[in-house]
């Protein structure tokens, strides 16, 4: 039975003309989750694969929307096997919850996300030679809330904690990429436990709505943003780069196929075995404003044309 069912999962639900593949990677809640595999027309002689997670505040967003497919696009024009993830949006419904357990329901959310980043991984990780990748050789990289949940997923795993349980043993990304993104930690200060993957950081220095440095929540929890974990990185000479652009703001979380040349650099100086402390101050991140350009985190969930934010206002 067990066998028939992986046979079933590597069968593609849709293919397209320039080698997407779409699969059922797993069920939560009653919810199938599906993922696009899209196949390089020239692969990596490491056979290389970088997961893609989409942004959107946790309530919005999808795996197929533009910015998704522009990235992935990107991603397999340099020889990546890309692959973008379904996550369970559990702030789809923000606007019912309850404003005072916001705090409370923006942790679950992650939760929920590092969950459904973790059955990904495990998903590649048993389908690796079929779908033509290497295990040893996934990055995890994504936007804003996707951005949150791969350097979360990492911060789970290094510290075993349990909402990346389903991460195979010993997994460890080869690299992680996160566009604005940051870590939700209920202490007063940011640990690792064990090493955390190298991780190359793109921020914008005036972004409000994921912080640049670290937002503040409950009693002894905090949002530590791309600033501030660069610093715990430094501190501990763990391998890391950071891209700060400077007055840029939460626009920095789509730059990726604009950033593709750096993503690289970083991803190859990483498999070949270097180890890297790089901070970089850019000008700009070369990406259209959007109307998240200078929202904080206050007018994403509370504002009106908060599920258009990520489109850009050219």
């Amino acid at each position: 039975m067990k066998k028939l069912l992986s046979i079933l999962l590597l069968i593609p639900l849709a293919a397209s003309a320039f080698g997407q593949q779409t699969y059922t990677f797993a069920h939560r809640d009653t919810t199938a989750l599906q993922l696009d595999v899209y196949q390089p027309a020239n692969p990596r002689p490491d056979h290389a694969c970088v997961l893609y997670v989409f942004g959107g505040g946790f309530f919005s967003g999808a795996r197929n929307n533009q910015s998704s497919t522009l990235a992935c696009q990107a991603l397999a024009d340099r020889g990546f096997v890309a692959v973008s993830i379904d996550y369970r949006l559990f702030l789809r419904h923000a606007h019912q919850l309850p404003l005072l357990q916001m705090y409370t329901n923006f942790d679950t959310a992650i939760r929920y996300a590092v969950e459904d980043v973790s059955s990904a991984v495990n998903f590649l990780c048993s389908h690796a030679q079929e779908l033509g990748i290497n295990s040893s050789r996934i990055i995890l990289t994504g936007s804003s809330a996707g951005a949150i949940a791969v350097l979360q997923a990492d911060y789970c795993r290094a510290n075993r904690l349990p909402a990346a349980i389903d991460m195979p043993g010993g997994f460890r990304p080869a690299a992680v990429v996160p566009y604005a993104g940051a870590i939700l930690c209920r202490n007063s200060a940011l640990h690792y436990a064990t090493p955390p993957a190298p991780t190359c950081f793109f921020h914008g220095t005036t972004d409000k709505v994921v912080n640049y440095r670290r937002f503040r929540g409950a009693i002894h929890t905090s949002l530590f943003g791309a600033s501030s974990v660069a610093k715990v990185f430094k501190s501990n000479n763990y391998s890391y780069a950071i891209m700060r652009f400077k007055g840029n703001g939460h626009e920095v979380a789509i730059a990726l196929p604009n950033t593709i040349n750096e993503f690289c650099a970083f991803v190859d100086a990483t498999l070949a075995g270097h180890k890297l402390q790089y901070d970089a101050t850019c000008k700009s991140s070369g990406v259209p404003t959007t109307s998240w350009s200078k929202m904080t985190v206050l007018d994403l969930y509370l504002g009106k044309n908060r599920h258009n934010a990520l489109q850009p206002t050219m």
